[in-house]
């Protein structure tokens, strides 16, 4: 068993950890200053200081590191999950810069594996070029998303389009007018067996009928650094039947494709956030004293650290591993370590950034340090993709059925 990492992926660590400490970390308070500043406080993808970084990510060859084959950089899971997690050491900044930023990602590997070659150059294009943004329009507010079976909204057919009726929530990056495009998810075939009841189409955000309604906050923070949460009407929302993506039914199982990479990518990021959280939480035991000595050496505060350092090598190594599984047998047969990061991850990472936020006071607890931020979003993360129990009673029940069958032997 090898842990090392490869060339390929030593040689991109090397080249990011000094892009980071170059042009990232010193970037931050000027991206801030820049978004502050901005007329539309959601247009977070036209700031000065954004364009000059993704220039000089593409000039040191680390753009598009996400996406393997022809349209990516052609790494494995395995390769870019180290990158994601130093990537989350800046997680409002570092992504987009390397044009790496969700929900774009994801949507950029469904045109890439299921486009036609007309969206692909209409839409992958300039996504991949970082010329526009995109939102994944899947959860709805009428009805339980954690089953995506659920769904509500309608795409039927008329003539030589399709008609979409339905309302949405959480979509990730729509508040961003730059959002042009909308993967939105539906049902065309309510008759269907469970899961080929679901279709996903592409919708030109200017249709007539999309209406953005409302920004949706997290715990107060409206996220406009990503472009912010939306809710979206879609009504009476007509476009070509050329949009569909796939064919109908096909919706559910290109969901399944979508997320799997995905949940390496944002719990890789996790863990970059995560080591942040534990480099401040150090930094600042050492800096304050209460009771006479220092906070680095109160013993419930080194309990934490050292917990924190325990729970992060143990969710690498689980990452890891699933990524390596995902390129030796897909998606479908790491299933179960798919769940088992996606359950692991934000909870720990959770408690990690609560710790921090303790060590910090009330100071945690303000902008002035980026630790409340990142536990609204890591808190998030917890419904993201599926909420825990979902995960946890498909991976118990997977459990279960491999014991049951060895018992009947």
């Amino acid at each position: 068993m090898e842990f090392r990492f490869d060339a390929t992926t030593e040689k991109l660590r090397d080249r990011l950890l000094a892009f980071m400490d170059e042009k990232i970390y010193p970037a931050e308070p000027v991206f801030a200053e820049q978004l502050d500043a901005l007329s539309d406080r959601w247009t977070w993808s036209r700031v000065p200081i954004l364009a000059e970084l993704q220039a000089e990510a593409r000039a040191r060859g680390l753009w598009n590191l996400f996406l393997p084959g022809e349209h990516g950089a052609g790494l494995t899971n395995l390769q870019y999950a180290p990158l994601a997690e130093i990537s989350g050491r800046s997680l409002g900044l570092a992504p987009a810069a390397l044009n790496c930023a969700a929900p774009d990602t994801g949507n950029m590997e469904v045109l890439a594996m299921f486009g036609t070659e007309e969206q692909r150059k209409t839409w992958l294009q300039p996504l991949l070029d970082a010329e526009i943004r995109s939102s994944f329009a899947m959860t709805e507010p009428d009805v339980a998303s954690s089953d995506a079976t659920n769904i509500a909204t309608r795409i039927e057919r008329d003539g030589d389009g399709y008609v979409i009726n339905g309302r949405k929530w959480w979509i990730t990056g729509a508040m961003n007018p730059d959002a042009r495009i909308f993967i939105v998810m539906g049902k065309t075939g309510p008759a269907a067996q469970r899961h080929r009841q679901q279709s996903m189409i592409l919708v030109p955000r200017e249709t007539p009928g999309v209406t953005v309604t409302r920004g949706m906050q997290v715990f107060g923070y409206d996220d406009h650094q990503h472009g912010g949460h939306a809710e979206i009407e879609f009504a009476g929302v007509r476009v070509p039947a050329a949009n569909l993506i796939g064919a109908e039914g096909d919706g559910f199982a290109i969901a399944q494709a979508r997320l799997g990479p995905g949940r390496i990518h944002h719990c890789m990021r996790s863990i970059g956030v995560a080591e942040q959280a534990v480099e401040l939480m150090c930094r600042r035991a050492l800096q304050r004293t209460a009771f006479g000595k220092p906070l680095a050496e109160q013993g419930v505060i080194r309990d934490w650290i050292a917990e924190a350092r325990v729970r992060i090598e143990q969710l690498r190594l689980l990452v890891l591993k699933t990524a390596w599984l995902m390129d030796a047998v897909g998606s479908k047969g790491a299933h179960s370590e798919i769940q088992a990061i996606k359950i692991a991850t934000p909870a720990a990472v959770e408690w990690i950034l609560d710790k921090a936020i303790q060590v910090h006071g009330a100071g945690g607890l303000c902008q002035d340090f980026p630790l409340a931020a990142q536990f609204s979003g890591i808190r998030t993360l917890r419904f993201a993709d599926g909420p825990d129990e979902v995960h946890k009673n498909s991976l118990a029940r997977a459990e279960l059925k491999k014991h049951a069958a060895n018992r009947a032997r």
